[in-house]
């Protein structure tokens, strides 16, 4: 069904779901609705194995796993979305979470009820229309055509793999990023490095790969021989920058992400997708600067938590003690949980 959905993303399709699953943490618990009309809509939902409902949390999906909510070939409308909250009210299980597309915002924000934690966020989406012409002149910045032309000048070799041969190549950047994220947020390297790996460890992609095939795009740009740069783009009726890391003193000098990321747009645009999804910005004034300068908007949206118990106020809390007591700063401010009352949902 996300094949026929023209806000699908890859992150919403079985394959998605069965990439998930062969972690071992977490079994597929999707939800099909049947509406009174014959309209079918589906809930991508994952929940954690090996624990009793009462102890379990099913999310559509995980942190670090992606944009998750509904697919429908129809348009799904405010009263779908309010059924389904009802139903995900009624479960057993201890939590769930959904975080959903945040093109779909606003109908998840007026289907909201009473009670549910709604954690606000910020995304960046560009607009494909007009195909690559349009965008590089009317939507790419001046500055931003500029440090292209630098980077197709600066004599680099880029590949787009599809097989997974380049996952390592990827990681092996990736974790040079762990670190320098780590210094950045006053954390220990040893620390840094393992909450990276925890969150994305090699095989996480290496099975992406296996069970995404073409729909699995890795990008690396070489500037003589070195990986200098590398993305993670998810590409089906819409395209997913979901992961990008770097060599910072190949990276700079060579422009090597902003021709990657050329690169990426242009193949969007020539497999008919919709939109280009950068991810999750939060209120990073750097990040938020990067991708505007290819025409990507700001797009608030929330995740959404149906809780039994308080489990995201615990977690804030102890996160705050073990900051506090390792120095550790945040480099932007992180979201904040609100809960919705029944005013903010009209």
């Amino acid at each position: 069904m996300a094949a026929a959905d023209p806000l699908g993303l890859v992150s919403q399709t079985p394959a998605w779901i069965d990439t998930i699953c062969a972690t071992g943490h977490y079994g597929d618990a999707s939800r099909l609705y049947e509406m009174a009309d014959g309209r079918q809509i589906i809930l991508p939902l994952v929940r954690e194995v090996g624990r009793p409902a009462f102890l379990a949390t099913a999310a559509s999906f995980p942190a670090a796993w992606g944009m998750g909510g509904v697919v429908s070939r129809t348009p799904v409308t405010v009263a779908d979305l309010a059924l389904i909250f009802a139903d995900l009210q009624q479960s057993a299980l201890l939590r769930i979470l959904v975080r959903p597309n945040p093109l779909t915002n606003e109908l998840w924000a007026a289907a909201a009820p009473a009670g549910v934690i709604k954690t606000a966020r910020c995304a960046h989406v560009l607009d494909l229309s007009g195909g690559f012409d349009h965008i590089w002149t009317k939507r790419f910045e001046s500055n931003t055509r500029n440090k292209v032309r630098k980077a197709e000048r600066a004599g680099l070799v880029v590949e787009c793999d599809t097989t997974g041969r380049l996952a390592p190549v990827f990681y092996g950047l990736l974790e040079q990023s762990f670190e320098r994220w780590g210094e950045q947020q006053h954390e220990p390297r040893w620390l840094a490095r393992w909450r990276g790996h925890q969150r994305d460890p090699l095989s996480k992609f290496e099975t992406m790969s296996q069970h995404l095939g073409t729909a699995c795009r890795i990008w690396v740009a070489w500037a003589n021989g070195e990986p200098a740069a590398a993305i993670v783009v998810l590409q089906g009726n819409n395209a997913h920058y979901t992961r990008g890391a770097m060599n910072k003193a190949l990276a700079g000098p060579t422009n090597a992400n902003d021709l990657l990321q050329r690169l990426a747009i242009e193949e969007a645009c020539q497999a008919g997708c919709r939109a280009y999804h950068m991810g999750e910005s939060g209120t990073s004034a750097a990040l938020a600067h990067f991708k505007s300068r290819f025409g990507a908007v700001e797009v608030p949206y929330a995740d959404y938590r149906l809780e039994k118990l308080p489990i995201t106020r615990w977690d804030q809390q102890m996160r705050g003690v073990v900051k506090h007591l390792i120095g550790f700063r945040d480099v932007a401010d992180q979201p904040t949980p609100t809960t919705a009352s029944a005013t903010e949902n009209g």
